[in-house]
């Protein structure tokens, strides 16, 4: 066994004995979580170790996720034999334009109210020219998805394999395929590039929205209801999709590049937790 899981599954035992309150409610405290190479390796299910340490989590806190994905790709990568809005405090969907709270909806916006059908095909027109001009190592497909809250463009197609998902993020890391294309976005459509935002995240793709809904739009929900709210994400850089909610002034935010160093940044705030809330 490797001594990160050791130390990991040694936390999770420990956490058996410690008590934080002693009224038996949780602390004012939020923790909201991006999923990709947060919660999860990109793409991929979560793991028993941050899913045990999750169960131990939220009987102590109040526990989040907010991500570009649509409900059911969270599902998909957090399922353990129940709806994850059963499961989390919050979830928000698309950066909250769909979210839950204690399983119930509490909100429901979408892309084609606000742009309109004319800017959204403009936007689409410019991405499948422009990605059908493109030499790529790979091509497969949807490279286009339209979500409730946004736009999910891919150069090489969500449809990809996980290994040539993997190939793909070393290739635009060397060539800024995603970065150059949002640069020809805001230069051949200016006008659409002041009512839309791009953020790249994740390995492939790079989500398009209204300024304002990124995911600092889900803090509406929250800010308000807890005396901390700590957000955890992997791409806190700048033109990152954790960027604006990581610097945003609602939040304590903690950079993390795995879900090992998610492991680790939880363990010191519920060891906090464990002092301050008796």
């Amino acid at each position: 066994m490797s001594s990160a899981l050791s130390r990991v599954n040694a936390l999770i035992n420990n956490l058996d004995t410690v008590v934080f309150n002693k009224s038996g409610k949780r602390a004012p405290i939020l923790l909201l979580f991006d999923v990709d190479g947060t919660l999860t390796k990109p793409r991929l299910r979560v793991e028993k170790p941050m899913w045990d340490l999750l169960n131990k989590a939220r009987k102590q806190v109040y526990l989040a996720i907010v991500g570009g994905s649509d409900y059911v790709k969270q599902q998909e990568q957090l399922e353990q034999g129940q709806e994850i809005k059963e499961f989390f405090d919050y979830v928000f969907s698309e950066n909250g334009l769909v979210a839950f709270k204690n399983g119930k909806s509490i909100n429901d916006h979408n892309l084609k109210k606000e742009l309109g059908e004319e800017d959204l095909q403009a936007f689409i027109n410019f991405c499948l020219i422009y990605i059908g001009n493109l030499k790529l190592p790979q091509k497969r497909g949807t490279f286009v998805e339209f979500r409730t809250g946004m736009i999910n463009v891919s150069p090489i197609g969500r449809n990809c394999t996980q290994q040539e998902r993997e190939e793909y993020f070393e290739y635009d890391k060397k060539h800024q395929i995603r970065a150059k294309m949002i640069e020809q976005f805001q230069k051949q459509l200016p006008d659409l590039a002041k009512k839309l935002k791009c953020s790249i995240g994740g390995q492939i793709s790079y989500d398009v929205f209204p300024h304002g809904w990124d995911k600092t739009y889900c803090l509406r929900f929250v800010e308000h209801d807890f005396k901390e709210i700590h957000f955890f994400g992997d791409k806190t850089h700048e033109g990152g999709n954790d960027f604006e909610i990581y610097h945003d002034k609602r939040t304590n935010g903690h950079a993390v590049n795995s879900p090992e160093d998610t492991i680790k940044e939880v363990e010191e705030i519920l060891k906090r937790v464990s002092q301050e809330y008796k």
